[in-house]
């Protein structure tokens, strides 16, 4: 079967990039690995998917999971993050509100960015 083209995220190929290194593979044979083996832990008869829903969910307690199934859960958990930081725009949000912010700068230096106010 041949492969289809896909968009990865820019942390996991480099984290796949360099595991690939001292596994012998290239990033995207390491990435397919990876993938792999997800299926197969979601597949497994010790990954409870309600028990997952559950706790992604907030209604269960993670520390009550198999330590498959809690690998199922901190894989979802930074889906959502990655995700919720795509979206994340605070330079619009605190601009179109008019409050300044502090942001390092690529010496690492402080700088306080204001945004035009159109306030009186």
């Amino acid at each position: 079967m041949g492969s289809s083209p896909t968009r990865i995220d820019g942390d996991l190929f480099l984290a796949a990039q360099a595991v690939a290194q001292t596994q012998s593979r290239s990033a995207a044979q390491q990435i397919d690995h990876w993938a792999r083996i997800g299926r197969e832990l979601e597949a497994s008869p010790r990954v409870t998917n309600e028990a997952v829903r559950l706790v992604l969910a907030g209604q269960a307690s993670y520390d009550t999971l198999s330590e498959e199934s809690q690998a199922v859960v901190r894989a979802t958990w930074e889906e959502r993050i990655a995700e919720q930081l795509d979206r994340l725009n605070l330079t619009a949000e605190l601009t179109a509100v008019g409050d300044p912010w502090v942001e390092g700068d690529a010496a690492g230096e402080m700088v306080v960015r204001r945004p035009r106010s159109t306030r009186p």
